[in-house]
Order: structure tokens, then sequence, then C-alpha cells
């Protein structure tokens, strides 16, 4: 069996570089697929333009006679996918790749233009552009030259504005977004930019009727051949001046069904007026207040372009309705009121969703299928009722074992909740909205784990969330209830002494509790996430458990020693108290195109005190390393704690037992460093990226265990964190992935290799030189000291989603 996956391993590798190989004959040979007539486009270059223009005056050049660039696989992917019989196909072409760049002179022409364009537009008069192409060997550079002459600069600033009121609103707000100053160079973006400006702010000033045209500059030549006056004209319609509008009546309306409003159906409107809204609902499935608690478009205020896209959002939000529509009327044209009409139409109320996934990490495979159940509309105010059931198993794979002849794991849950959109807060009604939708969420769950021949946890779990938005970038989450009950026991099989002498900590697994505490998460700039930018994005939450039970205990007088093994009890179970923060704080630094860098630290700690002093964290509350969002060289939960090894486990059948359950700990500390580029832009209908990585980390206890033998106390010394011991305890992996992305979601898929590996000692931990040289009989002797686990250089990991 090892002699047939060591055949494969060498097929794989050979089909890699063979690949490599094609790709890099074909990216070499264009040149070949193309007539005598023709040339390929291998530089476009374009001198003697200002520094700080260059980048955009490239963008000029036309897409077509754009070379890809050296790190590209575009062109040699289309060639591979696109050529016959030594010539490119004309019909039947595969959306692989992009085909390269050949010369058209006409396309060189519009080029050139539009660089000249550009550079007048930036302030260069009397510039002047030409343009050269050399051809050899059937491939072409082209360089665009250019006579910039000297710059313009604006003199005065003027205006001519017709109406007083609009001359009074445009000074008044003028500070807060004008580009124009004397004395800037001229540039004609900074006028498209005023001129946008100007719409917006009559547009958030009740000037319904105001259009862009009426807004324009004249450019005034001057005395001096380098400066030019600017003249800022906002002319009135040809009815006469401009006029500002307030908000009338509104009618808020629901279609029938989902299909939407008749067009032969005559309907008759609600005559019932609320607080400036008529609210008519044909389909009989809505109550108006959760509704309407979303139009901003309210009676008698100044009409705000603002407040329309506000609306625009929340009703959609709601998710009950597929397309929202709003108009406006205006039954008085000499008067100064328009009436909204907002055209709602719903969408379906029930879905039902059947998901599965099969999770492959080198060495092991699972699977897991769930049953979703949601109704949107469940008390006809936009509640979100979702019930959902899952089950799931985990297998370790290698070493002859086929998938489901050693299954570890198995996990079933189901949970239910309902959200609310807006915050139910008893004695009190904040009026929140306007950055995005805020919730308020019920949720109760029951989750079933077993451990093959270790444990069985059942855990039930209830709690209220709110959810808030401060800003568009800052959302607040708290959850001021949450109840946990845990029952966890220990197989008959399992030697309890074998666990408390080498596994204190997976004493964890058989104990009854409570828990009753309170959360709160506060992120910034999660809406960027997926933007092309730089910014820093931040999660920080905080888990607190136990100090009211505390309080409640202490006021029953109960007799209780927590440091002595008799914590106090509520209903007879003991409680936990702890606190449990959490940061993740990662900078997403754009470097131009579709290239990006991210640094990430992610970490946290676990402290219990008071009645959990003794007995610790509960285990769901433990942290863990590896998997393919954090250490990716490492399976989930194979690192750490510290130096910990897993040799110190006595037998075969209890580190096979243990699987997953040993290496957890109550501190984290955990950065990585990725580089995200494009491989493909067109690959199999969707884009191909590629990514480069470093991930370092690991995770630590933070109290020393309970001395009950002298082996617990070994563990200590290399499990308990020490900033001294940091350098020899830190892992350390890199690798390489690539990521599918089809718009929608992105599949991943990462290959990680160990450099660094903390549960050696001294020089032995740089594995890296191991898996140089001598990597067969390393993993030989390790996998005799530690079977049935075996050492793994690469970790292959599989996903869904980015993995920060």
């Amino acid at each position: 069996m090892k002699a047939y996956q060591y055949l494969i391993n060498i097929k794989l590798k050979s089909t890699a570089i063979l690949l490599f190989i094609i790709v890099l004959i074909q990216s070499c040979s264009s040149t070949k697929y193309i007539p005598d007539y023709q040339a390929i486009v291998k530089k476009v270059t374009i001198d003697s333009v200002d520094a700080k223009f260059e980048e955009q005056a490239y963008n000029y050049v036309q897409k077509d006679i754009r070379p890809a660039s050296a790190l590209s696989i575009n062109v040699p992917l289309y060639n591979l996918f696109n050529t016959k019989d030594g010539r490119y196909k004309t019909n039947n072409i595969k959306p692989f790749g992009t085909p390269p760049a050949i010369l058209d002179s006409t396309l060189v022409e519009i080029s050139r233009n539009q660089i000249q364009k550009f550079l007048n537009g930036k302030g260069y008069f009397s510039a002047k552009v030409t343009s050269e192409i050399k051809v050899k060997n059937k491939k072409a550079e082209i360089n665009f030259l250019a006579n910039q002459g000297k710059a313009s600069y604006v003199g005065k600033l003027s205006d001519s504005i017709f109406s007083k009121k609009v001359k009074e609103v445009y000074e008044t707000t003028k500070p807060t977004f004008t580009r124009l100053r004397a004395g800037m160079q001229y540039d004609v973006d900074s006028l498209t930019y005023e001129r946008e400006q100007i719409y917006r702010v009559m547009k958030e000033n009740g000037y319904f009727y105001f259009l862009r045209p009426y807004v324009n500059f004249d450019v005034i030549e001057t005395d001096e051949p380098e400066k030019v006056d600017l003249r800022l004209n906002i002319t009135n319609p040809p009815n006469g001046p401009h006029k500002q509008y307030n908000i009338g009546i509104t009618h808020m309306v629901i279609a029938p069904s989902p299909d939407g409003f008749p067009d032969s159906a005559r309907t008759k409107l609600s005559k019932d007026t609320v607080n400036g809204i008529i609210f008519t609902d044909f389909s009989k499935r809505y109550r108006r207040n959760p509704i309407v608690r979303y139009d901003f478009l309210k009676q008698g205020e100044l009409f705000d372009i603002r407040n329309e896209n506000l609306t625009y959002d929340r009703l959609y939000e709601l998710n009950i309705f597929k397309n929202v529509k709003i108009d406006y009327f205006n039954r008085d044209s000499t008067g100064n009121k328009i009436n909204p009409i907002i055209l709602l139409t719903p969408q379906k109320v029930m879905s039902n969703r059947i998901e599965g996934e099969v999770p492959f990490n080198g060495g092991t495979v699972g699977f897991t299928l769930s049953n979703t159940y949601t109704n949107n509309n469940l008390f006809r105010g936009a509640e979100r009722f979702e019930l959902q059931l899952k089950g799931g198993l985990q297998s370790r794979i290698g070493n002859g074992q086929t998938p489901l002849k050693d299954i570890y794991q198995r996990d079933f849950s189901i949970s239910a909740s309902i959200s609310v959109p807006r915050l139910l807060i008893p004695f009190y009604k904040p009026i929140l909205g306007g950055n995005g939708m805020p919730h308020t969420t019920f949720s109760s769950s029951y989750i079933y784990a077993l451990q093959k021949d270790v444990s069985v946890r059942r855990v039930f779990i209830n709690s209220v969330t709110y959810d808030w938005f401060e800003t568009k970038s800052k959302l607040h989450s708290f959850t001021p209830l949450n109840f946990e009950y845990r029952l966890g026991t220990l197989e008959p099989g399992v030697d309890s002494a074998t666990v408390v002498n080498n596994l204190y900590y997976a004493t964890l697994l058989d104990r009854k509790d409570l828990t009753l505490g309170m959360k709160y998460s506060y992120s910034l700039n999660a809406d960027k996430l997926n933007q092309l930018r730089s910014f820093v994005y931040l999660r920080v939450n905080m888990d607190i458990a136990g100090n009211l039970l505390q309080g409640i205990s202490k006021l029953s007088s109960a007799d209780s020693d927590p440091a002595n093994n008799n914590p106090a009890r509520i209903l007879g179970l003991p409680f936990n108290q702890y606190v449990r923060p959490e940061m993740d704080l990662r900078w997403y630094k754009h470097l131009g195109g579709d290239r990006q860098f991210i640094a990430r630290l992610n970490t946290g700690i676990a402290y219990s005190y008071g009645n959990s002093i003794l007995t610790g964290i509960p285990f769901e509350k433990q942290f863990f390393a590896g998997g393919s969002n954090g250490l990716r060289a490492w399976q989930a939960r194979t690192i750490g704690p510290g130096n910990y090894n897993r040799e110190v486990i006595r037998t075969d059948d209890l580190r096979r037992a243990f699987f997953g359950l040993d290496q957890l700990g109550t501190m984290r500390l955990e950065t990585n460093f990725e580089y995200r580029f494009t491989v493909a832009k067109k690959f199999f209908g969707a884009t191909l990226k590629g990514a480069a990585f470093v991930d370092a980390g690991n995770i630590w206890n933070i109290r020393r265990g309970e001395s009950i033998s002298q082996e617990v106390s070994e563990l200590d010394e290399i499990t308990v964190f020490k900033l001294s011991k940091l350098a020899q305890q830190v892992a350390i992996g890199t690798g390489v992935g690539l990521r599918y992305d089809v718009q929608y979601f992105v599949f991943r898929f990462d290959v990680g290799l160990k450099l660094k590996d903390p549960q050696f000692l001294g020089g032995n931990q740089w594995v890296i030189g191991k898996f140089l040289s001598g990597a067969r009989a390393f993993k030989n002797e390790y996998n005799a000291t530690h079977a049935p686990d075996t050492y793994r250089f690469l970790q292959y990991n599989f996903g869904i989603g980015m993995p920060f």
C-alpha cells in the first residue's frame, strides 16, 4: 500500500512538472500561431509623461494591444485550448485565458489620441503625443512619446448662479467637498468631481428636479499663457427658478404575489393615512408597522436623495421583497410637494436548503449534511425563522485505512432561531437603521458530539443577541443572555487514571455544569473585506460568564470552596466562571491591479477564576491551532500546546482515541502573512487566483495544572506559556494556494509546508531540513514512536471562501 501511494505521489509530481513545461512552452511560442503579416505586442512604453500621471496614462492604451504580465498564464492557457493545426481557431473558442495582444495600427492611433486628450485634461493644453512601432520576428514594441509642454494653472475662481437660494446652498456646503482653489494645476477631473458634488448637494437639499446639465464651467484665457480663470455656471430650468420640494403623502403598496402587479386588474388603494403613509397590502401577508418603519421619506420633510437610498436599502434588507421601486407624483405643478409611491413585490416566504460538504485535510476526511428550513415572515413582520438539522462524521485515512474504516468523530446538531428586524429592548425604543438593519435574534440549539471510545458530549445553548450598526463599517453585537448546559461523560472503557496523569485537561469531558454569561463583539471594516483597497480590519470578542451566578450563590449562603474541589452550585450543578477575550487584527494593503498583501494577528486568552479556578475553562471554549484558516501546514488540532509531543501518550490505542482532544489550550497567538494575485482571468468560466503565505503561532496553557503526578508537572513545563520560551515554541509554516473565484463564492485549495515544528527540541524543530534531505527516514522513525499518527511535511487543505 505504501509503495502504491509512493507511485501516486511520483505520478502527481510528474504530471505537475509536465503541465508546467507545456504552459512554459506555450507562453514562448505565441508568434508561431499568427500569420507572417501580424505581430504580437510584447512591450508598450510611454515616455516623457510626468511621473505622477504615468500609470493613469497607461490606462488609456487600448486593452487589446496591452501585453500580458510576465507572471500571467492567461496567454499560455488561451494557446493551449484555442490553437489547432498551428493556427489560432476562428470558431469554437474556449473561454480559457486571454488571447495575445495582436498589433493593430488603428488601436495604436486611438491610444495615442486618448493619451493626448488625457494630458490636455490635466492642464497640458499644448501637449502632443506621437507613436512609434518596432517589429522584429513577429514581435512588436510600441512607444508613445509625449511632448507635454508647460502646465496651466488656475487663476481666479468665480461663479454665475442664477438662483439666489441655490447659491446660498452651494456656498454653505462648498467647503465640505470642493477641490478647486486658485493656484492649482488645471484638472478636468476636478471640474467633473465638482459638478457631481453640486448635483448631489442639490438633490440632498430638496431640489428634486435638479439635473446635471444645469452645471457647467467656463475656462477663460488670461494674458498669462500658463494661467486660466474658471467660472462656475448653475443655470435655471426653462420654466423658472429651481424649487425645493417637501415630501407629501406616501403610498406604500405591496403586490398581491411574487408575480408583481397585474397589468389588467384594477386595484383599489387604501384611504387610511397614518403618520403621512397610506399602506396597502394586496397580498394580505404583512403587518403595517414592521414595514413602514423603514420608510425614511417622512411627510413634511425636505426631499433628500439620501433618504430615498436609505429606504431602498432597508426594505431590501428585510429580505421579504424581491423588488422595490420608488416613484413620485406631483398633483399640483405649482405646489412644492411631491408624493412618493413605494411599490413592493414580495418574494417567496418559505424555502428549504439541503447542503453537503466533504471537509478534506491531509490525514482526515469528513462528511457533513444539513437541511435548513427558512420562513422569512413568520409573524407577518419580516421575522426570519430558521430551523437547521446537521450531522457529520470525521475519519482518519492513510496507513492502508479506507475512509469509513476509522471513523473517530460523529456530530449531530439541531438549532432554531428567530431574527426580528429591530431591537426589542424592554421599555426602550431605539431609532436605528441609518447605517444598517438592526436585528434581535432568539436562538436555541442542541449539540451531540461523540468521540469514539472516549466521550459523549451534549450541549444545550440558548441566547438573545442584539446586532446593530454604529456606522456602515462599525458593527456591534451584544448577547446579554447566553445560557449553556453541558453534560459530558467518559466511555466506560477509558482508564480515568491514565487520563488524569497524561491528559489532565481532558477531564473537562467528564462533567455536568451550567454557564450563564454575556458576550460582546465589535467589528470594523467588515464591509470592505471583498474590496481591493488598503484598510485595517478589526474584530474583538469578549465572553464573560459566571459572575451573576456567583452573586446568587453567595446570597444563598451555600457552603463552597472551589479551590478544594467544592464549587458552588445552582440547581445542583456547578457553574462556570471565566473571561475569554479574542482579537483578530488584519492589515489589507492594495498593491495595484489584482494584487494584495495581508498581515494578520489572531490572539485570544481564556482565564478561569472564582468557581472554576480548579475545574478550568469548558472544553468547547478551549483554543486550538492548525487547519485551513490558521496554521495551514498543520491539520486542525494537531499542534501544541507549546512543545507538547504526543509521544507522551503511552499506548497506540490511547493515542488513536484522543486524537483531536489532547492538543487544546487556553491561549492562542497566531500571525499570518499572505500575498494574493491573479493567475488567470478566464479559467473554466471563472477567475483563477493565487496566494503565497507564511503562518506562525501556537497555543499554550496559561495556568499550571494540578500536580497530580510528576508527569503532569513535566507537561506543565512544556505547555504553559512563558515569554522566555516563545521563540522555541512557535510553529512556522509556508505554502501556496489557488482560489477558483466564481463571483458568488470561492473554492480554495492550499498546500502548506512545515518549516519549524515545536513538538521537537533544539535544531530538530527546523524540519524543513529533513524535508529536503532524509525525509523518508525521518518519517519512518516518527511513525514508529507515534503510531497510529504519521508525520506529514505537506498539508493539503480544501475550503470554501477566503481563509481571512
